[in-house]
């Protein structure tokens, strides 16, 4: 007992030393914990003011709390005896559940924020049991003085990592805490083996998933002679067909498209164009276990094929190379989707060329700002050269009505071939759709031209509630959808380069590679429109030459998960520039703003920022 006693007396002191000089006699420390304070140190921690940050966005329902909980309820019962709290986290050390047999732990462990929701990662809360285990990557026992923050002296802390068995990847921790006086040495081990406990579960799981989804592959491909495949988690199966008839791109495309139909909703049939000129079917079926998808099991046919290239006798000894020429940019570039590289781009373009080219009403749906109208625009353009296209807008219909507007516009049409878009009639006033809908039954009775309409509906909630636009759809036959800007990342280079070429107009402008990485990385809720904003602003700043990464906003460097205030809007900015400014170095960038390094990481955290060098 003395020899733990002086021991503590030692560490203490090392500590007060680090602290105190940034090194210390280390002889005394274990060598995982001199390092996390170092860690600690290097990261801004306060040891005597930094608090966990708290989340909301946590995985309840998920594999591992499912497989954790039947080991927490047993662990609790067998220790009912000890004042102690067992904690769970993920994978980035935020608290899933904490269960304690003593209701005064509980509350002291309230006062130190070792609560659900509350994140204990070493770069927030410095060395502890459950950041420094993550970090280090072993179970770890943290006593006392070896915790770098002052409150967490008191407690005793006894963490294992909980590894997924077939990944090795670290799901999250398991810990288990208690006051210095009530700790014991056997806690290491008991947690070790609950641990484990957890991962045997986590293995009878994902074996449950696997062999429901390899079974269905079974059946499927048993009463299929073409190309199967199975997708799910880390899982991929093809049968010989698919091996055979694919290369790995084109299977790597497959199985990209299928892990995509297995979370959307709808029936998980589609049909898509391989990067080889290949139009394949795709018929899927969902593996589903309790709440969850397993995966999705697809039978994938070949619809069409290109042609093959005769190639000249004089020249049949030379390897063959094929090459996709990508189309260049036209002159108009208000075109931002018809020459799409993502899989969704090119079916958007696809879907709306069929409807044009065949003269059918069109119902384009997706969300604001996306580049539906200019979509629409530009593909008409190039199918009927000598046509014209007119964009009417909900507010100007509900205030001048269809009739007159239409009226208005085909006097000076000059009998010219006419696209007619309606931009978002889910905001048309029962007036105005009644007009449309006497349009589009006029036009169907053989009056000539198009009829197309966009929107963005919540069809279901919509059509539940009788919204007036919904009686316009049973005047549709064709509908297509435009993905969202961060569905299709293939498309971004392309589209960048055309919203830079038509706001920089003549000027030679163009996009660094590192303020590329920040345009890539942020998910554009506000689409093509939000991006060209952001490159408006980058052009204020910098009018000719490589636009830099600091010359974006500054929310495109961060993914804050909530809406900021105006407030937190403008000190966001602040932070940024500030950054920016010091090179990414965080230490100059906290004294520039007059404020600790653990207030700095917390709001980097807090803003989702992320400094990208250009």
């Amino acid at each position: 007992m003395h020899r733990v006693a002086d021991r503590r007396i030692k560490i203490a002191a090392a500590r007060a030393d680090f602290l105190r000089f940034g090194h210390a006699e280390t002889q005394s420390v274990p060598g995982v914990v001199a390092a996390s304070w170092q860690r600690s140190f290097s990261a801004g921690v306060d040891a005597s003011t930094s608090q966990a940050v708290f989340h909301n966005d946590l995985d309840l329902t998920g594999r591992l709390m499912r497989c954790s909980e039947p080991v927490i309820a047993r662990l609790s019962d067998e220790m009912a005896e000890m004042p102690l709290s067992i904690v769970l986290t993920d994978y980035k050390a935020r608290i899933l559940s904490r269960s304690e047999t003593d209701k005064t732990i509980g509350t002291l462990l309230d006062d130190v924020s070792l609560a659900p929701g509350f994140n204990y990662a070493e770069a927030s809360v410095g060395t502890n049991g459950i950041g420094t285990v993550l970090e280090s990557g072993q179970p770890l026992y943290i006593v006392g003085p070896e915790h770098f923050l002052e409150h967490l002296q008191p407690f005793a802390c006894a963490g294992s990592p909980i590894r997924d068995p077939i990944t090795g990847r670290v799901e999250g921790v398991l810990d288990i805490s208690c006051l210095i006086e009530d700790a014991s040495p056997l806690m290491h081990s008991l947690v070790r083996s609950a641990a484990h406990e957890i991962e045997r579960n986590l293995l009878a799981d994902r074996s449950q998933r696997q062999q429901a989804l390899f079974e269905e592959y079974v059946r499927v491909d048993s009463r299929n002679r073409g190309a199967v495949m199975a997708i799910g988690g880390t899982v991929v199966m093809g049968n010989a067909v698919a091996q055979s008839s694919f290369s790995p791109d084109e299977q790597w495309t497959i199985q990209e498209h299928a892990r995509y139909l297995m979370i959307s909703p709808g029936q998980p049939v589609d049909q898509i164009e391989l990067s080889s000129g290949k139009v394949v079917h795709v018929r899927g079926k969902r593996v589903v276990m309790g709440p969850d998808v397993a995966g999705i099991v697809v039978v994938v046919e070949i619809v069409s094929e290109p042609a093959p290239v005769p190639v000249p006798a004089s020249r049949l000894t030379l390897p063959l190379r094929r090459h996709r020429l990508k189309k260049p940019i036209p002159a108009d570039s208000s075109a931002i989707l018809h020459d799409a590289e993502s899989l969704l781009g090119k079916r958007a373009s696809s879907g709306v060329v069929t409807a044009l080219t065949a003269g059918a009403p069109l119902l384009v749906l997706g969300e604001a700002g996306g580049g539906k109208v200019s979509l629409l625009a530009e593909l008409y353009r190039q199918i009927v050269p000598l046509g014209r296209s007119v964009v009417f807008g909900a507010e100007q219909l509900n205030q001048h009505g269809v009739h007159s507007a239409i009226n208005n516009d085909l006097i000076s049409a000059l009998a010219r071939p006419t696209l007619y878009i309606f931009r978002n009639i889910d905001r048309f006033t029962e007036a105005a759709t009644a007009e449309l809908e006497a349009f589009l039954v006029t036009r169907e009775a053989g009056a000539g031209g198009l009829a197309v309409t966009v929107s963005q509906p919540d069809l279901q909630a919509d059509l539940a509630a009788a919204r007036p636009y919904t009686a316009l759809l049973q005047h549709f036959t064709t509908s297509v959808t435009v993905a969202p800007l961060r569905h299709r990342q293939g498309d971004l280079p392309d589209i960048v380069t055309r919203v830079l070429a038509r706001r920089a107009g003549l000027r030679p402008a163009t996009v660094s590679a590192g303020a590329m990485r920040v345009i890539s990385r942020y998910p554009w809720p506000g689409n093509i429109r939000q991006l060209e904003e952001a490159l408006d602003t980058a052009l204020l700043t910098r009018p000719v030459g490589a636009i830099q990464a600091e010359d974006l906003p500054a929310y495109c460097h961060g993914g804050a998960p909530r809406l900021l205030s105006a407030i937190e809007a403008g000190e966001r900015d602040l932070i940024v520039g500030a950054l920016h400014k010091a090179d990414g170095n965080r230490m100059r960038a906290a004294e520039s703003l007059g404020i600790a390094r653990s207030s700095l990481y917390r709001k980097l955290k807090t803003f989702g920022i992320t400094v990208t060098d250009s």
